[in-house]
């Protein structure tokens, strides 16, 4: 079965930069909003979500293996960010500085 195992090899780096793409994606957002957006949306002050996802993406970096339990973490605190707190801020703030 040496086929199914490069194809799960193959599965795993396709997800590994996926998700890497996809946690970098959320930690440059972060970083072109303004500031002030964040707390006028009721939510976190952008040095904190900054420091969420870029540690997010660091985590999600430094881990070779997509399936830890850490990288799930990393994934939920991205997945936060993009679903509920850009879309706030974006209609606080309009579209990023960049």
């Amino acid at each position: 079965m040496f086929i199914v195992g490069e194809i799960e090899r193959w599965l795993l780096a396709v997800l590994y930069w996926g998700l890497l793409a996809f946690r970098v994606w959320a930690f440059i957002d972060c970083l072109t909003r303004k500031g002030p957006a964040f707390p006028a949306a009721n939510k976190l002050t952008k040095p904190t979500w900054a420091l969420l996802t870029g540690m997010s993406a660091v985590l999600g970096a430094l881990l070779s293996d997509p399936t830890n339990p850490l990288s799930f973490i990393s994934i939920i605190v991205t997945s936060v960010y993009l679903a509920d707190v850009r879309p706030a801020v974006r209609e606080i703030s309009g579209p990023s500085r960049w």
